[in-house]
């Protein structure tokens, strides 16, 4: 037998301590909380307790949970947005580049429109279909209901980031 040559022990070793870091950081940072459907998961990270609490004394408090609103309603699109989501939001967090306020991007923006729709399908038919409203073209949910999940102060953050697809706060 040969004996393995040092490029593939080196391979080995990196592959072995990047796959150990990636499994601490994953049961160190709760990771397994986001594969549930607990809200309270979203608070494992200090900067979702405000949306937290604010969920909390909203109108959609018994009836929504945050991935009711946040994801997709299929499974692969569920857990698809979550990983994304869940990616960046480590990456940003661990790397110290994520501010205390939060924005939701264009992608997760449209997720939680669908979501609305997709909820109140008997309403937003209405007014999609309504004369008076221009049949409601580009009319979003979030644009006069922004606040229904969450705060007002939370809900300012609702205009979806035009710089990319990482939360970046955004005073306008």
């Amino acid at each position: 037998m040969r004996a393995p040559s040092t490029l593939v022990l080196l391979a080995a070793l990196l592959l072995g301590v990047a796959v150990g870091l990636c499994a601490y950081t994953f049961v160190y940072a709760k990771g397994y909380a986001y594969l549930t459907n607990d809200p309270q998961a979203c608070t494992n990270c200090h900067v979702m307790q405000a949306e937290y609490d604010a969920w909390l004394k909203s109108s959609h408090h018994s009836v929504a949970t945050c991935n009711d609103c946040h994801t997709p309603h299929n499974i692969v699109g569920k857990y698809a947005v979550k990983a994304n989501n869940g990616f960046w939001h480590s990456f940003y967090f661990t790397s110290g580049r994520y501010p205390d306020t939060i924005e939701i991007t264009k992608f997760d923006h449209k997720v939680t429109e669908g979501a609305c729709r997709r909820c109140h399908e008997n309403i937003t038919a209405e007014i999609d279909g309504n004369v008076v409203h221009g049949k409601a073209a580009g009319l979003e949910c979030t644009r006069c209901h922004s606040s229904v999940g969450h705060s007002e102060a939370a809900a300012a953050q609702l205009i979806p980031n035009s710089h990319g697809r990482h939360h970046e706060y955004s005073p306008n």
